[in-house]
């Protein structure tokens, strides 16, 4: 139910329906009430009970809500009714489609200040724009959201909160994605705020930025609440989510068998509700368990049915993502020149603000190509470039990896010390104060 009006406006409204329906004071006041309290109440000097006015509604026949805001019910039902519809376009991959839709919506809620649904519209709309990659405007309708919900408690916040993390994560703005997605776990956690749907959402989305930290038992203690939260979630959207993303961490301690039944369980999941550009990243952690298996020829089947999917989507920014790991599979079945081929075509579409991780992923790729038929020149520059994103990005996993790959090209050009420097490059995040620890951990879950 929103907020009431003032009793002049409601006064003012009653006084206008009754006159409408050519009832007099006493007919609408008649048997519970007196003339004189409507005649008080019209001219704006009593603010009514919500018996009287469910009262006088009865007697004017409208709903409550449209007398005490001057919304109609039905008006504000068929509005999310809509927003529902707008949900189902974007799940089943037609962004843009459910992007204009969301935008009509948002501003029909506005016209009637319906905060409730005005968030709604927004987060979808930040949604859209996670899915075609534009990630500042993403940030900027979640920003909204979260604006709109600002006197709500924090579990109702959490959606937005979890979108601007995820877009700074993609803008490869790790540590402040960890950041956000942290200080909410914390602030629930020793809140007494122990809401399922919110910490199994947040928890799921920490996995990634963890990963690509260098936080692997960080990232394996918020996979093994996850886990045991998802008994208490009835989405099964958000079970599906946290399985890709447990997934991760599995791979990551070698438990591929049970990445790839976590995955397998996504995808069930994803392919009842019709959620593609999930399904599509469930191909493409599979495609990932089966490389790092060594299973080439099904990582390159599930890395390109996730790719071709995730075109069909227009989703730009992940399609272009999952085309880097499928050119380092691509390399790795000796097919170096299509691996080339594919990672010059995506590089367009990524950038330090928009997938910085496999933007530095791309030329790291593209150097070791390069260093295989001997261009040390344009093997040095690939991993110099990639290099400036990993640190931009504090990716120190990826980061210690590519100096020890810069570092041995320069050691066998001669370059001595300026290996020394790649190699401490590298080493540093490893040895600075909180960079995989990321300081003290936030307060568990009562489990």
């Amino acid at each position: 139910m929103g907020e009431r009006d003032e009793p002049e406006v409601i006064g003012r409204r009653v006084q206008r329906l009754r006159t409408e329906r050519g009832l007099t004071q006493r007919q609408l006041a008649e048997p519970t009430y007196t003339p004189a309290y409507v005649s008080t109440l019209e001219a704006g000097r009593v603010r009514p009970s919500d018996e009287a006015l469910k009262h006088i509604a009865r007697r004017l026949g409208v709903d409550f809500e449209e007398l005490a805001t001057g919304r109609s019910a039905r008006l504000v039902t068929d509005l999310r009714l809509r927003l529902t519809e707008a949900r189902r376009v974007l799940a089943t991959g037609q962004a843009r489609d459910a992007a204009h839709q969301y935008a009509r919506l948002l501003a029909e809620a506005e016209e009637h200040g319906l905060v409730e649904e005005e968030a709604t519209a927004l987060l979808g709309l930040g949604e859209c724009g996670l899915e075609t990659g534009d990630l500042e405007t993403a940030r900027r309708h979640f920003e909204r959201a979260e604006s709109c919900l600002a006197n709500t408690p924090l579990t109702a916040r959490v959606p937005a909160l979890r979108g601007r993390a995820v877009s700074h994560y993609l803008a490869g703005e790790l540590r402040y994605a960890v950041y956000l997605l942290e200080s909410t776990l914390d602030e629930l956690n020793r809140g007494g705020l122990h809401d399922p749907d919110a910490l199994l959402i947040l928890y799921a989305s920490v996995i990634g930025p963890y990963m690509d930290m260098g936080a692997q038992a960080r990232a394996a203690q918020a996979a093994e609440f996850a886990l045991a939260l998802a008994p208490q979630v009835q989405d099964p959207a958000l079970v599906a989510r946290m399985h890709r993303s447990v997934a991760r961490t599995l791979l990551a301690e070698g438990r591929l068998a049970e990445a790839d039944t976590s995955l397998a369980k996504a995808a069930e999941l994803y392919r009842q509700l019709q959620l593609r550009t999930e399904l599509a990243n469930c191909h493409w952690m599979r495609g990932y368990v089966y490389a790092q298996n060594g299973q080439l020829e099904h990582a390159e089947a599930e890395l390109r049915q996730a790719q071709q999917m995730l075109a069909d989507r227009s989703a730009t920014l992940y399609s272009s993502q999952v085309a880097v790991e499928l050119a380092d599979v691509l390399h790795r079945r000796g097919k170096s020149a299509q691996a080339a081929e594919l990672l010059h075509g995506v590089l367009g579409d990524l950038s330090p603000e928009r997938g910085a991780v496999h933007s530095a992923g791309a030329h790291r790729l593209l150097g070791i190509i390069a260093e295989d038929t001997r261009d040390t020149e344009a093997a040095e520059e690939h991993y110099v470039r990639a290099l400036s994103l990993l640190e931009r990005a504090g990716a120190a996993g990826d980061l210690a990896d590519l100096c020890r790959l810069l570092g041995d090209l320069l050691r066998r050009t001669g370059r001595v010390e300026a290996a020394l420097d790649a190699y401490r490059t590298g080493l540093a995040p490893r040895t600075a104060p909180g960079t995989t620890t990321l300081g003290p951990a936030p307060a568990q879950p009562p489990l």
